[in-house]
């Protein structure tokens, strides 16, 4: 009898812990769904807030998940952190802390995932901003990883037009760097980085207009600024002014918009 009801407290016991194991999984997995749908419904809300230029909204949004194992949200984050350090009504200090914030947040989006075509846009894009605050030579010794990323994220994804556009404003500024500059340059590489405003003109007018000019060749303010200013460069007035006049034009959303 003893043994009999040690054997049947046993299996309650066992059907106890089974049941209590079957449920912990099911809300787990519930616990995961609803993870999964919180993602994408911030990145939702995130993106329509980018759109609609809410840029210190967007940000208060984004930074309480910089903790996030989702690269989609931390790039969205360093973009928010570095869109608000472009605003007039953030300090010198907050840009600077901005800065380095957006650069470790793009930093961790790549760790976790290397084949986020956006991840490596922007980490090349935060890269360069911290240039601004550590020097000339950082800034320029940075300049082939930069490159570097801005390739990645093109053969990851051909059709962005931004990162195009971005890997042409690379080219302009080594076309346009001044001799001392240079100087540094051929110290920090053994081959330095060279452009000139032809190689630049390619990217910029081949790329660009053949991916873009059938979609939409106004995508973006400063595309269009730096354009008008490589026709100057090349000694073409009439292109010039026709893409510095829609630059002019554009209807200013952002803070850069307002620069440009």
């Amino acid at each position: 009898q003893v043994l009999k009801k040690s054997l049947q407290r046993g299996v309650a016991l066992s059907t106890g812990s089974f049941l209590v194991y079957e449920a912990h999984k099911l809300i787990s997995g519930f616990a995961e769904v609803h993870a999964s749908f919180k993602v994408e419904e911030v990145i939702e809300q995130a993106d329509y807030l980018y759109g609609s230029g809410e840029t210190e909204k967007l940000y208060r949004l984004l930074v309480q998940h910089k903790n996030s194992d989702d690269a989609e949200l931390l790039w969205r984050l360093a973009r928010a952190s570095r869109d608000l350090a472009q605003l007039s009504s953030t300090s010198a200090e907050e840009k600077r802390q901005l800065a380095y914030e957006a650069l470790d947040c793009a930093k961790k989006a790549l760790e976790k995932n290397e084949s986020n075509f956006a991840a490596h846009k922007w980490y090349g894009i935060c890269l360069s901003d911290v240039g601004d605050f550590e020097g000339i030579k950082t800034k320029i010794g940075n300049a082939i990883v930069i490159k570097e990323h801005f390739q990645r994220a093109v053969e990851l994804n051909p059709k962005d037009a931004t990162t195009i556009h971005l890997i042409g404003i690379w080219c302009y500024s080594f076309a346009e760097m001044p001799w001392y500059q240079r100087k540094i340059a051929a110290t920090l590489f053994a081959t330095p980085p060279t452009s000139t405003f032809q190689e630049y003109a390619a990217h910029s007018h081949l790329k660009l207009f053949s991916c873009l000019y059938t979609a939409d060749p106004n995508f973006y303010s400063k595309n269009l600024l730096y354009l008008g200013k490589t026709y100057l460069k090349l000694n073409n007035k009439k292109m010039a002014l026709l893409w510095l006049s829609k630059a002019k034009e554009y209807p200013a959303h952002t803070e850069e918009d307002k620069q440009v």
